[in-house]
């Protein structure tokens, strides 16, 4: 039985930002490949990179394995993978070097890796899988193992020989994946995770996932694991998985990590129903959008389900910068869907992005305008950033300077623009955070002078955040007002 070790490049340690939040989740797209291979007679391991401290410890899971492969798969389902992070890839590397020195095969699956496949096969990588891996994957495995392998069959590579890359064309997305089986969450040390989670928030979150890709066509977001379709598990399939989650490792909260959840029509009900059906009583948060929640009676079975917390890509409170965006969206439609969430108990978040081409004073004022106007529960707040294969790409691309990448997700450079915007885009969002911060302490004062049996310190704590803001807030507007785009 041959032996493969499985790891992945995202190392929370190495993102002070993601680190910072103690917020962390199982590899799951490596999850699912390496179970797959378990059910094909592999042996599996893994090497889980997500909370250790650098790269070198890899040396020991190889000294104890001894595997014949390492595959460096990330986990596609983990937006900060798409991002396609410098420190990361510098990890892949010196993974990719280590394991060389074992003598290992080494096989990579991420969106880095489908970007820019000739720097990792250049730096050591025997094949990189490109788009949606574990079918891949596994027909590799199957026929490096044949007397006479004919690698160019298996579509969905990039390898090199004689020094020559090869490119063996593009492989079908799964539509079936039902057909997959459940991840193999027996591979990850669960307690660690659970330690981290319980002593900074007091709860425990783990990851789920019941669909991949997106339909949409927003123009600056990159696709290129799942790519531009929307396959969906059945509700069956995902609410087995929640009872094997909830059953062996209970956990208070639950991740649904889909880029859009529930879009086929009626399988947010289906799923309701079978939850009540097996008595599983969970809290969960998804990603949507506005117009998908309108949708019939999208909220009311949400809510019935267990949905704790919704983020809604908003983006922006100008219709220009949507339209721009090829969102499809409506302002409108973001305020309708968040006053309709809140009335249901059901916490509303938002993403925001600044900075996209044409974006105005005027624009910037409409998206701060929104946000404290609905007040939602949470923002999250990036600027615009140039993937590969997007349109945005494209046309930012004879504006691109010496920066390709972020080093980590705190970056906010915006790479495209001049240097005074970028400073100006760096500071913004710390601003626009300030701002609705001071508005929710003061929000939450009121309330306590109507609730005072409320007071502890939880509700006490973001109302004494107040003092901090409101004067940080005054220095950030001196420094931003030298900014022409800056709207006062």
């Amino acid at each position: 039985m041959k032996k493969v070790l499985f790891t992945h490049s995202f190392f929370y340690k190495l993102d002070y930002k993601q680190w910072k939040f103690k917020q962390p989740y199982p590899p799951l797209g490596t999850l699912f490949a390496a179970s797959l291979l378990r059910e094909n007679n592999y042996s599996v391991s893994l090497f889980d990179t997500n909370l250790r401290d650098s790269p070198h410890e890899l040396l020991e899971a190889l000294e104890r394995e001894m595997p014949e492969y390492l595959v460096i798969y990330d986990d596609g389902f983990n937006y900060l993978t798409k991002m396609c992070l410098t420190n990361m890839r510098e990890a892949a590397f010196e993974m990719i070097e280590i394991a060389k020195g074992f003598g290992c095969i080494i096989i990579v699956s991420s969106s880095d890796a489908s970007d820019h496949y000739e720097e990792y096969l250049d730096h050591g990588a025997d094949f990189i899988v490109i788009g949606e891996a574990e079918m891949t994957l596994l027909e590799l495995l199957n026929e490096i193992q044949k007397p006479t392998p004919l690698i160019e069959t298996v579509v969905g590579l990039a390898f090199q020989n004689n020094s020559q890359t090869h490119l063996t064309g593009s492989r079908q997305v799964l539509r079936e994946l039902d057909i997959l089986p459940l991840p193999a969450w027996d591979l990850v040390n669960i307690d660690e995770y659970r330690q981290i989670w319980i002593e900074h928030h007091g709860y425990f979150s783990l990851n789920l996932a019941t669909t991949r890709g997106c339909p949409y066509k927003c123009n600056w977001c990159a696709k290129p694991i799942y790519g531009n379709r929307y396959n969906t598990r059945s509700p069956e399939k995902v609410v087995e998985e929640v009872e094997l989650l909830m059953t062996k490792h209970k956990p208070d909260h639950l991740w649904v990590c889909d880029d859009i959840f529930g879009l086929k029509p009626g399988w947010i009900q289906s799923f309701r129903d079978l939850l009540k059906e097996k008595n599983l009583q969970i809290k969960y948060k998804i990603q949507s959008r506005a117009d998908l929640l309108l949708q019939e009676d999208t909220i009311d079975a949400l809510a019935e389900s267990g949905l704790e917390t919704v983020w809604v890509g908003a983006e922006s409170g100008s219709q220009k910068i949507l339209d721009a965006m090829d969102k499809g969206t409506k302002v409108e439609q973001i305020g309708e869907a968040t006053k309709l969430l809140q009335q249901k108990g059901i916490k509303v978040a938002f993403f925001l992005q600044f900075g996209y081409l044409g974006e105005t004073k005027e624009d910037i004022q409409k998206t701060k305008d929104m946000v404290l106007n609905l007040m939602p529960d949470e923002i999250g707040i990036s600027v615009s950033y140039p993937l590969p294969g997007t349109k945005f790409y494209d046309k930012v691309k004879q504006q691109l300077q010496d920066k390709a990448n972020w080093t980590d997700s705190d970056d906010l450079d915006t790479m495209f623009s001049s240097s005074q915007d970028r400073d100006f885009y760096r500071k913004l969002p710390r601003y626009i955070h300030k701002v609705y911060r001071k508005k929710r302490g003061i929000m939450k004062f009121k309330e306590l002078l109507r609730h005072p049996l409320r007071l502890n310190y939880k509700n006490l704590r973001p109302v004494l955040a107040t003092l901090y803001y409101i004067p940080s807030i005054v220095m950030d507007k001196l420094r931003l007002r030298k900014y022409d785009s800056f709207p006062g």
